[in-house]
């Protein structure tokens, strides 16, 4: 029967090298799995974390295995591309780094076998992802195994699947389940035997059969409820070969129903179900993306805590224990490949692979109803025939696979909404930051609107919104502060937006937790994207958590904002509750502040502002209390001053009803001078990235491309300042120096505003 035997300790690595050893080295470091070398580097700051070849390389001992016909190596995440040798020999290559995959290492065991893995996360032109705002972590960073099998067993090669397929389709109170197996080297006379049991271990419906698709029905059928009912049914496979059991697979499955319509939504079954919920990337702090199951487990609570109902698992394929985990906590799941930011015309067999792996490897997931084809893929233009191809190839191979889910991709903003592209899939969701990169938090719903109205029949949704927030505070957050008060502002604003507009069939934060992004150098903490609800240590719950608990949690509870914004200038301050109780009551120093009713869960408080006052905030049964403490002047460690700036927001000179640097681009067009001001601005910045200008008129920096000629593009630049332009400059080639940038402000102080209409 089956064994599967973990041997992720003792391995020895070696960085940044080509080598095949012949034999095990001895000087090399002694590392055990997970594993990557980017844990520390990748979340530095300064884009230069190693990306290249390191090895691994270890002994198996024979007599250490079980006796079996047959012996696989598994592989559950190797990123992106690795190598396998055999005492030296050549066995196996795969790239994607985010999926299982198997070699049958049976005919090269020895009583002493050097394995090694050559693990290379280098920039290439064919793997996917090469372009994203998230580090690319190189290592063998999720477990490995030996799989010991007799030489007909459920098969082990296609995609790193367990060559087990549960398809339940319900019919009124009952479901019928049908269940396709795949064996390798089979037998005359073999047989399957199939058993479903209860989430008791309950026999429900058994069958052994000469075939391997047999159709099994449970009566009475519990359905999967997403978080209000995860209920888990467990299918049980034997492989019989006269009469003996040489082989077996187990896996869970949940029944359950839905749709997304259009105007409602997402539907479970029947039932209204409002996906509102979070992103999620898999690293964390000191240990790269090579987690260990309690950080796992972490992650999940956090997420149950906030009260989600759905997470998109971005970008990329998750590790089989959360999506276990998902399946168990009743987490309705996006599950997508990192076809990202960067559409390779040599990348097309790379996205085809990982999409079946993807699909092969998770189809049992009851927590999975779409499948994301890609996420922003269209920064560099949104008409490139072979992406649109590419696009139709991977719908079309996804519906082939699975017949049962529906298909999805995240939106870059500027793309028009009449692109091509933008109807291929089922479903679609925008990747939108009105009121963070540009534009206002109040465009978010209107655009919505205008989206859904031009298009009806296509279910919409939003697959990031968010700003970066760290321990910066203020008590008047202005947009591009990086404070926790404009964070906690920005999301009460779009909360009130999205989660009020029942058609959108999902909407995801972004992001859950912040993550590592070596190549981000802004808010005072280089090398991390900051738009996270929690830091990257799981340490903290930014106010904005709360927010979310608020709206989305059943679980009693009361938060006071601004623990960490203690020292406060104004005679008179703002504070703000969040609960989802009926009614909140503030006391300072031990006296009422008087009760508040807020349907919308955000409780707001003017507080006296005197010596040091200690505030309680009681909702019902539930408690929260913090301080503030009156100071005379600004207390400086609340206020960003970002190292690497060429100049911070509030550096620049203003003049009241007059254009700055503060400006949106719109807004200074708002006027002839603005006009002309913004037409020298565009012919100065072109000649500027004349350099990385290519022949059809794309501008490469960074890796990125942009696509000056896209009015979808030009349309979104119209809602940033020039200070925003300015400090994303690098990535398209563009730099701008403090002279230049004072030289532009003092300019714009002599244009008015435009009159407002």
């Amino acid at each position: 029967m089956r064994q599967l035997i973990n041997i992720n300790e003792g391995w020895s690595f070696l960085k940044d090298t080509k080598e095949i050893p012949a034999t095990l080295p001895t000087d090399w470091e002694v590392v055990n799995v997970p594993h990557t070398w980017n844990n520390i580097d990748g979340m530095d700051g300064g884009s230069d974390y190693f990306r290249g070849t390191c090895n691994y390389a270890k002994v198996i001992k024979k007599a250490d295995l079980p006796e079996a016909e047959c012996y696989y190596l598994e592989i559950n995440g190797a990123a992106s591309s690795a190598d396998v040798y055999v005492n030296g020999k050549a066995m196996a290559h795969h790239d994607g780094g985010f999926s299982t995959w198997r070699v049958d290492i049976t005919a090269e065991l020895t009583d002493e076998t050097l394995v090694v893995v050559a693990v290379d996360n280098a920039a290439n032109d064919r793997v996917y992802p090469q372009v994203a705002d998230f580090t690319f972590y190189g290592g063998m960073y999720r477990d490995v195994n030996i799989v010991a099998v007799a030489e007909t067993h459920f098969d082990l090669d296609y995609f790193g699947g367990k060559g087990l397929v549960i398809t339940p389709i319900i019919e009124g109170e009952d479901a019928k389940v049908k269940v396709d197996t795949y064996v390798t080297n089979a037998k005359e006379g073999q047989k399957i035997h199939v058993a479903i049991k209860d989430a008791e271990g309950k026999e429900v419906a058994a069958v052994i059969s000469d075939e391997t698709s047999v159709e099994l029905e449970i009566k009475g059928v519990h359905r999967w409820h997403g978080r209000k009912d995860p209920y888990l049914y467990t299918c049980e496979v034997e492989l019989l070969v006269d009469d003996k059991a040489v082989d077996a697979v187990t896996d869970r499955f949940g029944c359950r129903t839905y749709e997304i319509d259009p105007e409602n939504g997402f539907i479970l079954n029947g039932e209204e179900y409002p996906l509102r919920g979070v992103s999620r990337h898999q690293d964390r702090i000191g240990f790269g993306n090579a987690l260990l199951k309690e950080h796992h487990d972490e992650d999940m609570d956090l997420i149950c805590e906030v009260g989600a109902t759905t997470i998109r698992l971005a970008h990329y394929q998750h590790d089989q224990y959360f999506y276990d985990l998902c399946d168990e906590r009743g987490m309705v799941i996006w599950a997508e490949i990192p076809y990202i930011s960067n559409h390779m015309a040599t990348g097309r067999e790379n996205t085809i692979s990982q999409m079946k792996e993807l699909v092969v490897q998770n189809y049992n997931h009851p927590s999975i109803v779409v499948w994301g084809l890609s996420n922003e893929i269209t920064i560099g233009g949104h008409d490139n025939p072979d992406l649109i191809e590419n696009h139709h190839i991977l719908n079309d191979l996804v519906h082939d696979m699975d017949k049962t889910r529906l298909t999805t991709m995240a939106i870059v903003s500027m793309c028009p909404v009449d692109a091509e592209y933008i109807q291929i899939p089922d479903t679609v969701s925008w990747n939108h930051y009105f009121g963070w990169y540009g534009g206002t938090t109040d465009q978010n719903g209107p655009w919505l609107d205008k989206f859904h109205t031009k298009f009806p029949n296509l279910p919409v949704g939003v697959s990031e919104y968010g700003c970066e927030a760290l321990n910066w505070h203020n008590s008047d957050p202005k947009q591009g502060d990086y404070s926790e008060e404009y964070q906690a502002y920005y999301h009460e604003e779009l909360i009130k937006q999205l989660f009020t507009r029942k058609y959108l069939w999902a909407t995801h934060v972004w992001n859950m937790f912040d993550f590592g992004a070596d190549s981000r150098g802004e808010g005072g903490e280089n090398g991390q994207n900051h738009k996270g609800l929690v830091t990257i240590d799981r340490k903290y719950k930014k106010d904005a958590f709360f927010a979310y608990k608020a709206w989305l949690s059943d679980d009693p509870f009361v938060h006071l904002c601004g623990k960490r914004y203690v020292n406060r200038v104004e005679d008179v301050t703002k504070v703000t509750v969040y609960s989802n109780q009926p009614e909140v009551e503030l006391f300072a120093n031990g006296v009422s502040l008087g009760k508040k009713t807020a349907e919308d869960h955000f409780f707001y408080f003017e507080v006296p502002n005197a010596g040091e006052t200690k505030l309680e905030a009681v909702a019902g049964a539930c408690k929260d209390e913090s301080v503030i403490n009156k100071v005379d002047t600004f207390d400086e460690s609340y206020r960003l001053v970002e190292k690497n700036a060429i100049l911070n927001w509030f550096d620049i000179t203003e003049r009241e009803g007059y254009c700055s640097l503060n400006t949106t681009i719109n807004d200074i067009m708002g006027t002839l001078r603005g006009k002309l001001f913004i037409a020298k601005m565009g012919s100065d910045l072109m000649k500027q990235m004349k350099k990385n200008k290519s022949a059809d008129g794309e501008s490469t920096g960074g890796g990125f491309n942009i696509n000056l000629k896209d009015d979808g593009i030009m349309a979104m630049l119209g809602s940033f300042t020039i200070l925003r332009i300015s400090s994303m400059g690098g990535m398209v080639g563009i730099e701008f120096t403090k002279e230049q940038l004072l030289d532009m402000n003092r300019k714009l102080n002599k244009i008015k505003l435009p009159k407002k209409k």
